[in-house]
Protein backbone atom coordinates (compact mmCIF):
# COMPACT_ATOMS: atom_id res chain seq x y z
CA UNK A 1 0.00 0.00 0.00
CA UNK A 2 1.26 3.48 -0.87
CA UNK A 3 0.41 6.38 1.45
CA UNK A 4 0.78 10.09 0.68
CA UNK A 5 2.64 12.53 2.89
CA UNK A 6 4.77 15.64 2.74
CA UNK A 7 8.47 14.91 2.99
CA UNK A 8 10.80 17.57 4.37
CA UNK A 9 14.50 17.28 3.57
CA UNK A 10 17.44 19.59 4.11
CA UNK A 11 18.95 21.51 1.22
CA UNK A 12 22.74 21.93 0.99
CA UNK A 13 22.36 25.42 2.53
CA UNK A 14 20.46 23.95 5.50
CA UNK A 15 16.99 25.27 4.60
CA UNK A 16 13.91 23.05 4.38
CA UNK A 17 12.70 21.54 1.11
CA UNK A 18 9.09 20.29 1.02
CA UNK A 19 7.67 17.83 -1.47
CA UNK A 20 4.65 15.52 -1.69
CA UNK A 21 5.85 11.93 -1.74
CA UNK A 22 4.27 8.52 -1.63
CA UNK A 23 5.75 6.12 0.91
CA UNK A 24 5.33 2.50 1.95
CA UNK A 25 5.58 0.73 5.27
CA UNK A 26 7.70 -2.40 5.28
CA UNK A 27 7.69 -4.12 8.66
CA UNK A 28 8.83 -1.34 11.00
CA UNK A 29 10.58 0.67 8.25
CA UNK A 30 9.43 3.54 6.05
CA UNK A 31 10.37 3.18 2.37
CA UNK A 32 10.80 6.39 0.36
CA UNK A 33 11.14 6.28 -3.45
CA UNK A 34 11.88 9.74 -4.89
CA UNK A 35 12.26 10.11 -8.65
CA UNK A 36 15.58 10.60 -10.47
CA UNK A 37 16.35 13.46 -10.76
CA UNK A 38 14.85 15.40 -7.88
CA UNK A 39 15.91 17.75 -5.10
CA UNK A 40 14.36 15.38 -2.57
CA UNK A 41 16.59 12.56 -3.82
CA UNK A 42 19.72 14.72 -3.71
CA UNK A 43 18.93 15.96 -0.20
CA UNK A 44 18.25 12.48 1.19
CA UNK A 45 21.49 11.17 -0.28
CA UNK A 46 23.41 14.14 1.12
CA UNK A 47 22.05 14.16 4.68
CA UNK A 48 20.40 10.76 5.22
CA UNK A 49 17.49 12.23 7.21
CA UNK A 50 13.96 13.52 6.57
CA UNK A 51 10.69 14.28 8.28
CA UNK A 52 7.49 12.73 7.02
CA UNK A 53 4.61 15.12 7.71
CA UNK A 54 0.94 14.17 7.85
CA UNK A 55 -1.50 16.92 6.95
CA UNK A 56 -5.11 17.29 5.91
CA UNK A 57 -4.38 20.73 4.40
CA UNK A 58 -4.33 19.90 0.70
CA UNK A 59 -3.07 23.39 -0.09
CA UNK A 60 0.38 22.14 0.94
CA UNK A 61 0.28 19.31 -1.62
CA UNK A 62 -1.02 21.62 -4.35
CA UNK A 63 1.29 24.43 -3.26
CA UNK A 64 4.44 22.30 -3.53
CA UNK A 65 3.44 21.35 -7.09
CA UNK A 66 2.74 24.95 -8.12
CA UNK A 67 5.76 26.74 -6.65
CA UNK A 68 4.22 27.65 -3.29
CA UNK A 69 6.66 26.00 -0.88
CA UNK A 70 6.84 28.68 1.81
CA UNK A 71 4.87 27.03 4.64
CA UNK A 72 5.46 27.62 8.37
CA UNK A 73 8.11 25.27 9.72
CA UNK A 74 9.62 24.46 13.07
CA UNK A 75 12.57 22.35 14.23
CA UNK A 76 12.19 18.59 14.52
CA UNK A 77 12.79 17.24 18.00
CA UNK A 78 15.52 14.60 17.53
CA UNK A 79 17.03 15.25 14.10
CA UNK A 80 18.69 18.39 12.72
CA UNK A 81 16.02 19.45 10.23
CA UNK A 82 12.51 20.90 10.09
CA UNK A 83 8.90 19.75 10.12
CA UNK A 84 5.65 21.41 9.11
CA UNK A 85 4.42 23.61 11.94
CA UNK A 86 0.71 22.94 11.26
CA UNK A 87 0.70 19.20 10.64
CA UNK A 88 -1.43 16.51 12.26
CA UNK A 89 1.75 14.67 13.18
CA UNK A 90 5.20 13.83 11.91
CA UNK A 91 7.83 11.10 11.89
CA UNK A 92 11.55 11.80 11.94
CA UNK A 93 13.39 9.41 9.64
CA UNK A 94 16.97 8.22 9.37
CA UNK A 95 18.12 6.34 6.26
CA UNK A 96 19.46 2.85 6.89
CA UNK A 97 20.20 1.89 3.30
CA UNK A 98 19.58 2.86 -0.30
CA UNK A 99 18.50 0.36 -2.93
CA UNK A 100 19.80 1.86 -6.17
CA UNK A 101 17.57 2.23 -9.21
CA UNK A 102 17.88 4.37 -12.35
CA UNK A 103 14.32 5.69 -12.08
CA UNK A 104 13.20 5.47 -8.41
CA UNK A 105 15.79 4.40 -5.86
CA UNK A 106 14.40 3.21 -2.54
CA UNK A 107 15.50 4.42 0.86
CA UNK A 108 14.74 2.21 3.83
CA UNK A 109 14.37 4.44 6.88
CA UNK A 110 13.90 3.86 10.57
CA UNK A 111 11.57 6.07 12.57
CA UNK A 112 13.64 7.94 15.15
CA UNK A 113 10.74 9.95 16.59
CA UNK A 114 6.92 10.03 16.20
CA UNK A 115 4.74 12.92 17.34
CA UNK A 116 1.04 13.72 17.07
CA UNK A 117 0.09 17.42 17.14
CA UNK A 118 -3.66 17.49 16.60
CA UNK A 119 -6.55 15.15 15.90
CA UNK A 120 -7.58 13.94 12.48
CA UNK A 121 -11.19 15.04 12.03
CA UNK A 122 -12.21 12.62 9.30
CA UNK A 123 -12.17 12.12 5.56
CA UNK A 124 -13.37 14.72 3.09
CA UNK A 125 -14.12 13.89 -0.55
CA UNK A 126 -12.81 17.22 -1.81
CA UNK A 127 -9.46 16.61 -0.10
CA UNK A 128 -9.20 13.23 -1.84
CA UNK A 129 -10.17 14.84 -5.17
CA UNK A 130 -7.46 17.49 -4.82
CA UNK A 131 -4.84 14.82 -4.07
CA UNK A 132 -5.87 12.92 -7.20
CA UNK A 133 -5.71 16.17 -9.21
CA UNK A 134 -2.21 16.79 -7.84
CA UNK A 135 -1.12 13.38 -9.09
CA UNK A 136 -2.60 14.10 -12.52
CA UNK A 137 -0.73 17.42 -12.57
CA UNK A 138 2.58 15.54 -12.26
CA UNK A 139 1.81 13.51 -15.41
CA UNK A 140 0.88 16.25 -17.89
CA UNK A 141 3.69 15.50 -20.32
CA UNK A 142 2.52 11.98 -21.05
CA UNK A 143 -1.24 11.83 -20.35
CA UNK A 144 -3.71 12.51 -23.15
CA UNK A 145 -5.64 15.80 -22.76
CA UNK A 146 -8.95 13.94 -23.09
CA UNK A 147 -8.05 11.74 -20.12
CA UNK A 148 -7.04 14.74 -18.01
CA UNK A 149 -10.30 16.53 -18.85
CA UNK A 150 -12.44 13.48 -18.06
CA UNK A 151 -10.66 12.84 -14.75
CA UNK A 152 -10.79 16.49 -13.68
CA UNK A 153 -14.47 16.75 -14.59
CA UNK A 154 -15.22 13.76 -12.37
CA UNK A 155 -13.05 15.02 -9.49
CA UNK A 156 -14.72 18.44 -9.69
CA UNK A 157 -18.00 16.87 -8.49
CA UNK A 158 -16.52 16.18 -5.05
CA UNK A 159 -14.93 19.63 -4.89
CA UNK A 160 -18.21 21.39 -5.76
CA UNK A 161 -20.19 19.32 -3.24
CA UNK A 162 -17.85 19.06 -0.25
CA UNK A 163 -14.96 21.54 -0.43
CA UNK A 164 -14.13 24.14 2.16
CA UNK A 165 -11.99 27.23 1.54
CA UNK A 166 -8.65 25.35 1.65
CA UNK A 167 -9.81 22.73 -0.84
CA UNK A 168 -11.21 25.33 -3.25
CA UNK A 169 -7.93 27.25 -3.09
CA UNK A 170 -5.83 24.12 -3.73
CA UNK A 171 -8.14 23.04 -6.57
CA UNK A 172 -7.75 26.42 -8.27
CA UNK A 173 -3.95 26.23 -8.04
CA UNK A 174 -3.98 22.82 -9.73
CA UNK A 175 -6.42 24.00 -12.42
CA UNK A 176 -4.11 26.91 -13.22
CA UNK A 177 -1.08 24.60 -13.39
CA UNK A 178 -2.79 22.19 -15.78
CA UNK A 179 -4.26 25.02 -17.86
CA UNK A 180 -0.81 26.59 -18.29
CA UNK A 181 0.64 23.40 -19.81
CA UNK A 182 0.87 23.63 -23.64
CA UNK A 183 -0.92 20.27 -24.11
CA UNK A 184 -3.77 21.10 -21.74
CA UNK A 185 -4.69 24.75 -22.38
CA UNK A 186 -8.41 25.43 -22.00
CA UNK A 187 -9.14 23.06 -19.10
CA UNK A 188 -10.79 25.74 -16.96
CA UNK A 189 -13.08 26.83 -19.80
CA UNK A 190 -13.97 23.20 -20.50
CA UNK A 191 -14.86 22.55 -16.85
CA UNK A 192 -16.89 25.77 -16.64
CA UNK A 193 -18.91 24.79 -19.73
CA UNK A 194 -19.61 21.31 -18.32
CA UNK A 195 -20.64 22.77 -14.97
CA UNK A 196 -23.22 25.18 -16.42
Amino acid sequence: MIYEGIICTKRPNGTAHLSPLGYRLQRDLVVLSPFVPSNTLDNIREHGIATLNFTDDVRIFAGCLTGRRDWPMQPAKKLDLSRLAECLGHWELEVLQELRDDVRPQFECRIVNREMHREFQGFNRAQAAVLEACILATRLDWLDPAKIRAEMRYLMIAVVKTAGENERCAWQWILEKIDSHPKHVGLQDFLQEKNE
